[in-house]
């Protein structure tokens, strides 16, 4: 069974990006990035979705 991506395409550039990553996505895929990066991504995705939280 194929797994569903919750992040969005566009938010996870966007984090890879703030996160300084993005090169090695460009030329490696998404594969390519450190299990490190990725969880530092899946971090900052939480932080982001707290912070709006908090905004409503």
């Amino acid at each position: 069974m194929a797994r569903r991506g919750v992040m969005s395409d566009a938010l996870k550039v966007e984090l890879a990006k703030e996160l300084g990553f993005y090169d090695v996505v460009q030329q490696e895929g998404w594969g390519g990035i450190k299990a490190r990066d990725a969880g530092n991504m899946v971090k900052r995705a939480i932080q982001l979705a707290e912070e709006r939280m908090t905004e409503r």
